[in-house]
């Protein structure tokens, strides 16, 4: 035992705590997505393939041998969105808050007033509030603003005679960096049918990114709140006080 302790070196034990922070970070980005039940599919396949060399079933045994050459690109284009986001994340980590404590608690407050009364007279929109991943692939692709957030600056931008008024606007900080943006639309078949595009648009952006997603129904009304692989309906003014507030205030304590 003590000779075999030997031979271990110091890089044997980085190399494999490396690749187990790998799988484990990658476990943690698939859960509850398409990709958990791919990855599934896939382990059926392997034992498939044990089996069959097991049982000698040397058809099953050549289809499946047959595969394996087209199986790096296969995962490629099925995990494609998983793997862009993990590679965002991993490019786009922050050292500093984006702004002062007071000062986000007052911008979240105004985005809580703005969300409420957008509810309230059933006008739809899209609010998207930037955390650790970069979003300026979609703010290049809408309006630049730059301008403070404001309970009556949300209203203006999403009312329906406003230009502006279709997409999604893109906070960071405590600034509206820009407004009608145009979102990646979810394709997970476990999304609620009841949704629309407004929805399925804010819902893919939280597969891809970190960002933190309001949006308001134009039928109905209702606040939906989305980040990661949760979603929350039918939000009320105290919930989603308490959902900004924890993505941001709370997190920025523990960093600390």
């Amino acid at each position: 035992m003590i000779k075999i302790l030997n031979l271990i070196r110091w890089q044997d034990v980085l190399d494999v705590l490396i690749v187990t922070i790998i799988i484990y970070r990658g476990l943690l980005i698939i859960k509850g997505t398409r990709a958990a039940q791919m990855l599934i599919g896939l382990g059926v396949l392997f034992v498939a393939l044990f089996f069959s060399k097991y049982l000698g079933l040397y058809t099953i045994d050549w289809i499946i041998q047959s595969l394996w050459a087209q199986i790096v690109l296969a995962l490629i284009i099925l995990f494609q969105p998983e793997i862009r986001k993990t590679l965002a994340q991993m490019g786009e980590t922050r050292f500093l808050p984006s702004f002062a404590s007071a000062e986000e608690l007052r911008s979240l407050e105004e985005i809580v007033k703005a969300s409420i009364a957008l509810a309230n007279r059933k006008i739809g929109a899209l609010i998207v509030i930037e955390k650790e991943t970069s979003l300026k692939d979609f703010i290049e692709m809408g309006t630049q603003l730059d301008a403070r957030v404001t309970r009556e600056l949300l209203l203006s931008i999403f009312h329906p005679t406003s230009p502006i008024h279709d997409g999604a606007i893109i906070i960071r900080g405590n600034r509206v960096i820009a407004a009608g943006c145009f979102l990646p639309l979810t394709l997970s078949a476990g999304i609620s049918k009841a949704f629309g595009t407004r929805h399925r648009a804010g819902i893919g952006l939280t597969e891809e990114t970190d960002a933190v997603v309001i949006i308001i129904s134009e039928e109905t009304g209702s606040i939906t709140t989305a980040t990661g692989n949760k979603i929350e309906k039918n939000v009320d003014i105290s919930s989603l006080r308490d959902f900004l507030t924890g993505n941001f205030m709370i997190s920025k304590e523990k960093k600390k």
